[in-house]
This record gives structure tokens, sequence and C-alpha cells, in this order.
């Protein structure tokens, strides 16, 4: 089991870094597992979880930047398209809190990485939101199994997109009630 292994928390690092640029299988899929397997690192491994999803993400965005051109037929033949539009009209509307929702959700992180880029959003904001929406959902994956364990990660394997998706939905109404207070 690739979570016992002696490298796991390498395997884990590699994992949430290609997830956040091109690799399909989100982190949580190994974090969960690790957090299992050790416990005690649950905090550990969501720190190294988001580390490297955010060193991803700037590998994404620098992507996105520097050759949007070169990359955008393989988003269009990876099934990306539509997604990647989405991600331009909301970063068009919604800026620097969609890269924190979208960070917690289960929107594509590559695809979000690379329209921060090709749309120039300033690296730094980036770098902040995409710390706050990656860091709440692996920090919450590996408190939820910390707390629940083995029956926990049985039920999160089927629940983290659904709670990914309230979340967003319960953040916009917050935010459509503080706007219209």
């Amino acid at each position: 089991m690739w979570s016992r292994h002696r490298h796991a928390r390498r395997y884990l690092f590699t994992l949430s870094l290609t997830e956040a640029t091109f690799f399909p299988v989100p982190p949580d899929v190994m974090l969960a597992p690790m957090v299992l397997a050790e416990r005690k690192a649950a905090w550990q491994l969501a720190f190294l979880t988001t580390l490297a999803s955010v060193i991803g993400g700037l590998i994404g965005y620098l992507i996105g930047f520097l050759a949007i051109e070169a990359v955008m037929p393989l988003i269009e033949r990876a099934g990306y398209m539509d997604a990647y539009d989405a991600a331009v009209d909301a970063f068009q509307r919604f800026g620097v809190w969609f890269v924190i929702l979208a960070g917690f959700s289960p929107i594509p992180f590559k695809v979000i990485t690379i329209a921060a880029g090709a749309l120039g959003m300033p690296v730094f904001g980036f770098l902040i939101a995409a710390t706050i929406g990656r860091g709440a959902r692996f920090y919450m994956v590996a408190g939820v199994i910390y707390a629940g364990g083995e029956r926990a990660a049985e039920y999160l394997r089927d629940w983290i997109d659904i709670l990914g998706w309230v979340f967003v939905g319960l953040t916009a109404v917050a935010l459509l009630l503080w706007w219209l207070w």
C-alpha cells in the first residue's frame, strides 16, 4: 500500500504538486489513507499536501502566464475546455475569491492555476488564495480522518465532492448576505 511505503511522503508531495499542474488524481486519495496510517502526523501531512499543491499551483500559473497558447490544445483534448472557460469567467467576476473557493471545491485545480496565469492575476494574491483554499480542503480531510478513523475515510471517499460544493454554496450565500447587509 502506497500510504505505508517508506517514501509515502515523497509520493504525496509529488501527487499534490502534479495534480495542480496536469495530473488528474486529487491528493485526497493518498492523504486520507496516510492520515489513517499515521494519525499523529495528520497536521504535518495536511501541511505537506498544501505546500506541494501551492507550489504545483505556481507552476500551473507560470504555464498559463508563459505558454497558454501552447497548452490550450492540451486543455481541449483533456476535456477541460468548459471548465477552463468557466474559470476564466469566474476570475473576471470574482478574482481572488474564486481561487479560494475553487481551491476547496472539486473543480480541477490545474484548470484554476493555468487560468490564473493566463489572465495575469497578481501572483501574490494567487498564492495567498491558493494557500487558503487548498489548505482548507486538505486540513479538513486530515481532520475528518483524524477524528473519525476508518469509518470517516469510507464516508469521505463518497462525500468529498459534495462537501466541496456545499462549502462553495455556503460561502456564496454568506458573501451574498454580507453584500446585502
